[in-house]
Protein backbone atom coordinates (compact mmCIF):
# COMPACT_ATOMS: atom_id res chain seq x y z
CA UNK A 1 0.00 0.00 0.00
CA UNK A 2 1.57 3.63 -0.88
CA UNK A 3 1.79 5.33 2.48
CA UNK A 4 1.91 8.39 0.96
CA UNK A 5 -0.28 10.48 -1.62
CA UNK A 6 -1.20 14.14 -3.00
CA UNK A 7 -2.69 16.27 -0.48
CA UNK A 8 -2.73 20.15 -1.67
CA UNK A 9 -0.92 22.25 -4.25
CA UNK A 10 0.32 25.63 -2.59
CA UNK A 11 2.62 28.49 -3.55
CA UNK A 12 4.92 30.77 -2.05
CA UNK A 13 3.50 34.22 -1.02
CA UNK A 14 5.91 35.63 0.68
CA UNK A 15 9.49 35.27 -1.10
CA UNK A 16 9.64 33.39 -4.21
CA UNK A 17 6.19 33.01 -5.85
CA UNK A 18 7.33 29.18 -6.62
CA UNK A 19 4.95 26.80 -6.28
CA UNK A 20 5.20 23.30 -4.68
CA UNK A 21 2.99 20.10 -3.75
CA UNK A 22 2.33 18.91 0.23
CA UNK A 23 2.39 15.34 -0.06
CA UNK A 24 0.39 13.51 2.45
CA UNK A 25 2.60 10.72 5.01
CA UNK A 26 -0.05 8.07 6.35
CA UNK A 27 2.46 6.70 8.41
CA UNK A 28 2.65 9.94 10.45
CA UNK A 29 -0.10 11.14 9.20
CA UNK A 30 2.07 14.76 8.32
CA UNK A 31 2.19 16.63 5.09
CA UNK A 32 5.51 17.01 3.33
CA UNK A 33 6.77 19.90 1.26
CA UNK A 34 7.75 18.95 -2.32
CA UNK A 35 10.24 19.24 -3.51
CA UNK A 36 12.36 20.41 -0.47
CA UNK A 37 15.08 22.99 -1.34
CA UNK A 38 18.62 21.29 -0.57
CA UNK A 39 20.51 22.60 2.90
CA UNK A 40 22.46 25.15 1.19
CA UNK A 41 19.16 26.56 -0.78
CA UNK A 42 17.10 26.76 2.22
CA UNK A 43 18.48 29.69 3.63
CA UNK A 44 17.64 32.37 0.56
CA UNK A 45 13.95 31.35 1.16
CA UNK A 46 14.17 33.23 4.11
CA UNK A 47 16.03 36.16 2.67
CA UNK A 48 12.90 38.73 3.63
CA UNK A 49 12.65 41.83 5.23
CA UNK A 50 8.67 40.54 6.03
CA UNK A 51 10.01 37.33 7.60
CA UNK A 52 9.28 38.94 11.13
CA UNK A 53 10.88 36.44 13.00
CA UNK A 54 14.44 37.62 12.20
CA UNK A 55 13.71 41.40 13.34
CA UNK A 56 12.81 43.42 15.59
CA UNK A 57 10.42 46.04 12.39
CA UNK A 58 7.60 47.76 13.49
CA UNK A 59 7.11 49.28 10.17
CA UNK A 60 3.57 49.38 10.25
CA UNK A 61 0.54 48.43 12.10
CA UNK A 62 0.38 44.53 11.27
CA UNK A 63 4.39 44.50 12.82
CA UNK A 64 2.98 46.69 16.05
CA UNK A 65 0.25 44.33 16.42
CA UNK A 66 2.36 41.23 16.22
CA UNK A 67 4.63 42.50 18.97
CA UNK A 68 2.18 43.19 21.15
CA UNK A 69 1.05 39.84 21.14
CA UNK A 70 4.33 38.67 21.00
CA UNK A 71 4.85 39.94 24.26
CA UNK A 72 1.50 38.86 25.46
CA UNK A 73 2.54 35.25 24.20
CA UNK A 74 5.76 35.73 25.98
CA UNK A 75 4.69 35.85 29.31
CA UNK A 76 2.56 32.82 28.80
CA UNK A 77 5.54 30.77 27.59
CA UNK A 78 7.48 31.96 30.89
CA UNK A 79 4.15 30.74 33.15
CA UNK A 80 4.27 27.80 31.39
CA UNK A 81 7.75 27.03 31.76
CA UNK A 82 7.77 27.84 35.59
CA UNK A 83 4.84 25.38 35.92
CA UNK A 84 6.46 22.15 34.51
CA UNK A 85 9.92 22.65 36.71
CA UNK A 86 7.41 23.56 39.78
CA UNK A 87 5.63 20.19 39.22
CA UNK A 88 9.11 18.45 39.68
CA UNK A 89 9.05 16.61 43.00
CA UNK A 90 12.76 16.03 42.53
CA UNK A 91 14.12 18.85 42.32
CA UNK A 92 16.55 20.60 44.42
CA UNK A 93 15.35 24.33 45.42
CA UNK A 94 19.34 25.46 44.90
CA UNK A 95 19.42 23.68 41.66
CA UNK A 96 20.11 25.97 38.55
CA UNK A 97 16.98 25.87 35.92
CA UNK A 98 18.93 25.24 32.44
CA UNK A 99 16.82 26.18 29.37
CA UNK A 100 17.63 25.56 25.57
CA UNK A 101 15.55 27.35 23.16
CA UNK A 102 15.90 26.31 19.55
CA UNK A 103 15.13 28.34 16.94
CA UNK A 104 15.73 31.06 19.24
CA UNK A 105 15.11 33.91 16.62
CA UNK A 106 16.14 37.43 18.32
CA UNK A 107 16.22 36.08 21.82
CA UNK A 108 13.40 37.49 23.31
CA UNK A 109 11.63 34.39 24.91
CA UNK A 110 15.54 34.14 26.13
CA UNK A 111 15.92 37.27 28.12
CA UNK A 112 12.58 36.77 29.59
CA UNK A 113 13.58 33.52 31.02
CA UNK A 114 17.02 35.20 32.02
CA UNK A 115 15.22 37.93 33.76
CA UNK A 116 13.53 35.31 35.68
CA UNK A 117 16.14 33.05 36.97
CA UNK A 118 16.56 30.17 33.95
CA UNK A 119 20.40 29.78 33.02
CA UNK A 120 19.83 30.33 29.00
CA UNK A 121 21.17 29.00 25.78
CA UNK A 122 19.80 29.48 22.58
CA UNK A 123 20.00 28.01 18.94
CA UNK A 124 19.57 30.23 16.06
CA UNK A 125 21.12 29.55 12.33
CA UNK A 126 20.14 33.19 11.14
CA UNK A 127 23.66 35.28 11.50
CA UNK A 128 21.36 38.61 12.02
CA UNK A 129 19.19 36.95 14.47
CA UNK A 130 21.90 35.46 16.32
CA UNK A 131 23.79 38.46 16.66
CA UNK A 132 20.69 40.10 18.31
CA UNK A 133 19.67 37.21 20.51
CA UNK A 134 23.17 37.20 21.94
CA UNK A 135 23.09 40.60 22.75
CA UNK A 136 20.09 39.56 24.77
CA UNK A 137 21.41 36.52 26.32
CA UNK A 138 24.96 37.41 27.03
CA UNK A 139 26.24 35.56 24.30
CA UNK A 140 24.82 31.91 25.10
CA UNK A 141 23.02 31.54 21.23
CA UNK A 142 25.16 29.34 19.28
CA UNK A 143 24.73 27.83 15.76
CA UNK A 144 22.74 24.83 14.53
CA UNK A 145 26.17 22.51 14.44
CA UNK A 146 26.43 23.31 18.58
CA UNK A 147 23.63 21.19 18.98
CA UNK A 148 26.16 18.23 18.75
CA UNK A 149 28.40 19.98 21.46
CA UNK A 150 26.31 20.58 24.25
CA UNK A 151 26.19 18.11 27.43
CA UNK A 152 23.69 14.94 27.53
CA UNK A 153 21.17 14.93 30.22
CA UNK A 154 21.78 18.76 30.95
CA UNK A 155 18.53 20.35 30.42
CA UNK A 156 15.53 20.97 32.10
CA UNK A 157 13.36 22.54 29.47
CA UNK A 158 14.11 22.00 25.32
CA UNK A 159 11.57 24.55 23.37
CA UNK A 160 10.81 24.64 20.11
CA UNK A 161 8.32 27.73 18.87
CA UNK A 162 7.07 27.24 15.60
CA UNK A 163 10.55 25.71 14.82
CA UNK A 164 9.85 21.80 14.41
CA UNK A 165 8.35 22.48 10.52
CA UNK A 166 11.50 24.02 9.74
CA UNK A 167 14.05 21.31 10.73
CA UNK A 168 15.18 18.89 7.53
CA UNK A 169 16.51 16.02 9.39
CA UNK A 170 13.36 15.85 11.47
CA UNK A 171 13.83 12.49 13.54
CA UNK A 172 17.65 12.95 14.05
CA UNK A 173 16.72 16.44 15.93
CA UNK A 174 14.14 14.56 17.82
CA UNK A 175 16.61 11.87 18.75
CA UNK A 176 19.03 14.84 19.75
CA UNK A 177 16.57 16.56 21.53
CA UNK A 178 15.61 13.60 23.71
CA UNK A 179 19.48 13.02 24.73
CA UNK A 180 19.49 16.63 25.80
CA UNK A 181 16.90 16.55 28.51
CA UNK A 182 17.36 15.21 31.92
CA UNK A 183 15.31 12.41 32.88
CA UNK A 184 12.45 14.15 34.19
CA UNK A 185 12.97 17.29 31.61
CA UNK A 186 10.58 18.38 29.08
CA UNK A 187 10.05 18.99 25.61
CA UNK A 188 7.71 21.66 24.61
CA UNK A 189 7.15 21.93 20.51
CA UNK A 190 4.79 24.67 19.51
CA UNK A 191 3.53 23.92 15.91
CA UNK A 192 0.67 24.27 13.32
CA UNK A 193 -2.15 22.27 13.01
CA UNK A 194 -3.51 21.44 9.53
CA UNK A 195 -6.32 19.95 10.83
CA UNK A 196 -7.96 23.24 12.06
CA UNK A 197 -10.74 25.04 10.78
CA UNK A 198 -9.01 27.94 9.72
CA UNK A 199 -6.33 25.64 7.27
CA UNK A 200 -9.13 23.99 6.00
CA UNK A 201 -11.25 27.19 4.87
CA UNK A 202 -8.18 28.97 3.49
CA UNK A 203 -6.57 25.58 1.98
CA UNK A 204 -3.68 26.62 -0.19
CA UNK A 205 -3.82 30.00 0.80
CA UNK A 206 -3.53 28.93 4.61
CA UNK A 207 -0.69 31.48 5.85
CA UNK A 208 0.80 28.70 8.00
CA UNK A 209 2.00 26.01 5.47
CA UNK A 210 4.58 28.74 4.51
CA UNK A 211 6.22 26.59 1.99
CA UNK A 212 9.09 25.85 1.30
CA UNK A 213 10.15 27.43 5.07
CA UNK A 214 7.86 25.01 6.44
CA UNK A 215 9.16 21.55 5.59
CA UNK A 216 6.52 19.54 7.39
CA UNK A 217 3.02 20.26 8.28
CA UNK A 218 1.61 18.27 11.44
CA UNK A 219 -1.55 17.40 12.95
CA UNK A 220 -1.63 16.12 16.99
CA UNK A 221 -1.36 12.53 15.59
CA UNK A 222 1.79 13.47 13.48
CA UNK A 223 3.42 14.48 16.88
CA UNK A 224 2.36 11.57 18.78
CA UNK A 225 3.92 9.28 16.66
CA UNK A 226 7.20 11.35 16.03
CA UNK A 227 7.59 11.75 19.65
CA UNK A 228 6.98 7.92 19.94
CA UNK A 229 10.29 6.66 17.41
CA UNK A 230 12.39 8.11 20.31
CA UNK A 231 10.45 6.75 23.18
CA UNK A 232 9.09 10.24 24.38
CA UNK A 233 5.53 10.66 24.62
CA UNK A 234 2.90 13.85 24.80
CA UNK A 235 1.71 14.48 28.43
CA UNK A 236 -0.43 17.77 27.31
CA UNK A 237 -1.66 19.62 24.71
CA UNK A 238 -2.21 23.73 25.67
CA UNK A 239 -3.83 25.94 22.28
CA UNK A 240 -2.11 28.87 20.85
CA UNK A 241 -5.08 30.99 20.19
CA UNK A 242 -3.74 34.33 18.78
CA UNK A 243 -2.09 32.57 16.19
CA UNK A 244 -5.87 31.74 14.49
CA UNK A 245 -6.36 35.41 13.94
CA UNK A 246 -2.56 36.43 12.85
CA UNK A 247 -2.66 33.23 10.46
CA UNK A 248 -6.47 34.21 9.02
CA UNK A 249 -4.62 37.99 8.36
CA UNK A 250 -1.79 37.02 6.57
CA UNK A 251 -4.29 34.33 4.94
CA UNK A 252 -6.65 37.00 3.79
CA UNK A 253 -3.82 38.90 1.26
CA UNK A 254 -2.62 36.07 0.23
CA UNK A 255 -6.24 34.66 -0.63
CA UNK A 256 -8.06 38.28 -1.75
CA UNK A 257 -4.41 41.25 -2.27
CA UNK A 258 -5.31 42.73 1.28
CA UNK A 259 -5.89 42.10 4.44
CA UNK A 260 -9.40 41.88 5.82
CA UNK A 261 -9.07 42.35 9.79
CA UNK A 262 -12.64 42.29 10.34
CA UNK A 263 -13.40 38.82 8.18
CA UNK A 264 -10.10 37.90 9.42
CA UNK A 265 -11.03 38.51 13.11
CA UNK A 266 -14.18 36.15 12.36
CA UNK A 267 -12.30 33.12 10.45
CA UNK A 268 -9.88 33.67 13.90
CA UNK A 269 -12.75 33.47 16.32
CA UNK A 270 -14.56 30.81 14.57
CA UNK A 271 -11.67 28.27 14.61
CA UNK A 272 -11.12 28.95 18.13
CA UNK A 273 -14.50 28.29 19.28
CA UNK A 274 -14.59 24.99 17.17
CA UNK A 275 -11.67 24.04 18.38
CA UNK A 276 -13.11 24.24 21.61
CA UNK A 277 -14.68 20.75 20.62
CA UNK A 278 -12.35 19.11 18.91
CA UNK A 279 -9.02 20.34 20.01
CA UNK A 280 -7.87 21.26 16.33
CA UNK A 281 -6.50 24.95 17.57
CA UNK A 282 -4.44 26.68 14.41
CA UNK A 283 -1.30 26.18 16.47
CA UNK A 284 -1.02 23.78 19.43
CA UNK A 285 2.08 23.80 22.35
CA UNK A 286 2.71 20.03 22.83
CA UNK A 287 4.70 18.86 26.38
CA UNK A 288 6.31 16.12 25.94
CA UNK A 289 8.36 13.78 28.52
CA UNK A 290 10.65 10.48 28.20
CA UNK A 291 8.81 7.89 28.78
Amino acid sequence: MNKKSPYLNVKDHSVSGEKFELIYNKEFDFLETHPQPSEDKLGAYYQSDDYISHTGAKRNLFEKAYHFIKGIALNRKLKLINGLVKKDAERSTSEEKKLLDVGCGTGDFLKVAKDNHWKVFGIEPNENARAIANQKSDDSVFDIDHLLKLEPLSFDIITLWHVLEHLPKLESHIEIFESLLKPNGRLVIAVPNYKSYDAKYYKNFWAAFDVPRHLWHFSQTSISRLVATKDMTVVKTEPMIFDSYYVSLLSEKYKNGSMNPFKSFWIGWTSNRKAKRSGEYSSLIYIIKKQ
